[in-house]
């Protein structure tokens, strides 16, 4: 198995796309920290990985929150004394189709800390844990809207923020072992967002997608899931760095 003996970390474990990587790791070996604000929803993904056969544990954590964070990876460390991979889904839009005369200051503040802010904080823990190890995977999730959307400004904001803090961070911590890359997903059926939208709305977006994506359909979460893995593992060791579009071929 490809994780075999490996202790990952999935922020955003309740949603659809974190709980996909979360059992596709599991699946492939790995012991499974899962993370969520929602603690119900992440014990669900908690109960799946065990009935599969996985080995997991779950933490509660608002990634919103810096001393959350910390305390996060500190009782990964005091129960694994290691960690080895952390993949970090945790986010949302806080302000969907606003028109530029409508950015709000207050949901623009919660996508820049829900989507840039606490991904920057859980490197930082990361790194500290990692960069003794001599090794480490770090996977973090921005959006095809990196490139930037007419009616999704603060969030694209925070997207593009996660490519360049990426990088960075990429160049930086290469020398010990870790590298870091993030992933660029189009459009995902996920069922909040079906649900966000309702029946109708998503089926017509989805259909609108579809005929624009050159393979002809939106992602599904094991989409994501699957070059998630292939970033986590040591297949991608000389991967560094980048930002890897799920995108069906999306604006190309």
């Amino acid at each position: 198995m490809r994780l075999s003996g490996r202790i990952a970390l999935v922020t955003g474990a309740a949603g659809g796309i974190g709980r996909a990587v979360a059992l596709c790791f599991a699946g492939q070996g790995s012991v499974v920290i899962v993370s969520d604000i929602d603690a119900s929803r992440c014990s669900e993904t908690l109960e799946l990985i065990e009935k599969a056969g996985g080995s997991g544990w779950l933490v509660q954590a608002d990634v919103m929150h810096e001393d959350e964070i910390r305390l996060l990876y500190q009782q990964i460390v005091d129960r694994f004394e290691k960690l080895d991979i952390v993949v970090n889904i945790a986010g949302g839009d806080c302000e969907p189709s606003a028109d530029v005369e409508d950015i709000d200051y207050g949901r623009m503040s919660a996508n820049l800390d829900l989507n840039l802010k606490s991904c920057i904080l859980s490197c930082r823990e990361a790194a500290r844990v990692m960069k003794p190890q001599g090794y480490g995977r770090i996977v973090n999730m921005s959006s095809l809207v990196y490139r930037g959307s007419p009616n999704q400004f603060s969030y694209a904001a925070s997207k593009g923020g996660i490519y360049a803090f990426t990088r960075s961070l990429a160049m930086s911590l290469g020398r010990f072992g870790i590298t870091v890359n993030a992933l660029a997903p189009a459009l995902v059926e996920v069922p909040a967002f079906v649900r966000a939208l309702g029946p109708e709305r998503w089926e017509m977006l989805q259909k609108d997608c579809a005929q624009r994506y050159p393979l002809g359909r939106v992602a599904t979460p094991d989409d994501v899931a699957l070059c998630a893995l292939f970033l986590a593992s040591d297949d991608a060791a000389f991967i560094t760095g980048q930002i890897i579009e799920i995108s069906g071929g999306a604006r190309l």
